[in-house]
């Protein structure tokens, strides 16, 4: 019988080249990614931290590239998968090997390897650093154009834990560390770290990342981690920087004090903070007016949250401890900034100062 669909079951020789030839045509954002970002940048950084220099026999496994692995932990963030299925996903993707510099028999990096390597970076808190070093090239580049600067947080949510009234409390109180002595093991999934809080009647478990973002290029300038329960206004100071002097802040209403005003004086910054009614001494119209214009500049923060939720997939850690979630949250403020270099390279968005 003549055959009257089209043909499949055949492997040609150039059909993994003609795959990812097609995958790049159909926007592929890791490929645009390596066209721009030296990730050798982070090299020495990333080598100081996970290689052990001590090691007096060169017996045993060799360890893999730091570069690589580290992009892998990048490629986690852009598309917020879990350690258990990188390793599929790496061996499944063509896309996700050529970022990663990877043949087909090579072999892929398990989930305690990734692991592993995050732990190292924790331990000698390396995301600051590399958040840091890629920061410099973008500065280097002229894309912080430094005429003001917005500062706001979101949420990043954490396994919910099950605990007992009691063993809240004392968490609540910070004497998390007395509990669960005796079971070890329990001690261990255990996240003393993380708080509870709400919002517009929403209830939240986790940390807040709390962000500095540059007004005009909607780079991530500078980050600081807490639990949720800390109110957006008390990290202010955290945030600013000497080098901010003379820029204009922005800010919704959250940050709205006698508090927060002395600090922004004190970093010689010009006030542009929502201001916010009281009972009895709401705003008045011109007040509105005011927010209203400080709007148009202070809702760009928004478009940097909006990222991370939507085309990276949401913001939340898989992991336990206050440490390992400020690495994390480092991993998608750097992931963010990334890509938004991307972005700005391929479309030549590059910012002009006033």
């Amino acid at each position: 019988m003549k055959a009257i669909y089209k043909s499949t079951g055949n492997i040609g020789i150039f059909d993994a080249e003609f795959a990812l030839e097609k995958l790049n045509s159909k926007r592929n954002i890791l490929d645009r990614i390596s066209k721009v970002v030296d990730f050798e940048i982070f090299r020495p950084i990333l080598v100081e931290a996970v290689i052990n220099k001590d090691k007096k026999s060169k017996a045993g496994a060799k360890p893999y590239c730091p570069v690589m692995v580290f992009k892998i932990l990048i490629l986690q963030r852009i598309y917020n998968i879990s350690d258990e299925d990188t390793e599929y996903q790496i061996i499944d993707r063509l896309s996700f090997k050529k970022f990663l510099g990877l043949a087909s028999g090579d072999k892929v990096p398990d989930q305690n390897t990734i692991w592993g390597f995050k732990e190292k970076l924790v331990i000698k808190d390396t995301v600051s650093d590399l958040f840091n070093k890629f920061f410099s090239v973008i500065e280097e580049k002229g894309l912080i154009i430094n005429e003001g600067q917005m500062i706001d947080a979101t949420f990043v949510e954490a396994p919910r834990q099950r605990n007992t009234r009691a063993e809240n409390e004392k968490i609540k109180a910070n004497e998390g560390e007395e509990l669960w002595n005796d079971k070890p093991n329990k001690k261990r999934h255990k996240d003393i770290d993380a708080r509870w809080t709400k919002k517009n009647n929403d209830t939240f478990y986790g940390y807040k990342n709390h962000v500095k973002v540059d007004a005009k290029s909607k780079f991530v300038v500078n980050y600081a981690v807490t639990d949720a329960a800390v109110h957006d206004s008390q990290v202010i100071e955290d945030l600013l920087e000497e080098s901010d002097s003379g820029q204009p802040l922005y800010a919704d209403s959250a940050y709205f004090g006698e508090k927060q005003e002395e600090i922004i004086a004190k970093y010689k910054m010009i006030n542009k903070v929502h201001e916010k009614g009281f009972r009895d001494h709401p705003l008045d119209e011109k007040q509105k007016a005011n927010n209203r214009t400080k709007s148009t500049i202070r809702a760009r923060v928004e478009h940097v949250f909006g990222f991370m939720e939507q085309s990276m997939k949401g913001i939340f850690v898989r992991s336990i401890g206050l440490d390992r979630s400020f690495a994390t949250a480092g991993l998608y403020n750097l992931g963010y900034n990334i890509c938004r270099y991307e972005q700005i390279m391929r479309l030549n968005l590059l910012p002009i100062k006033s």
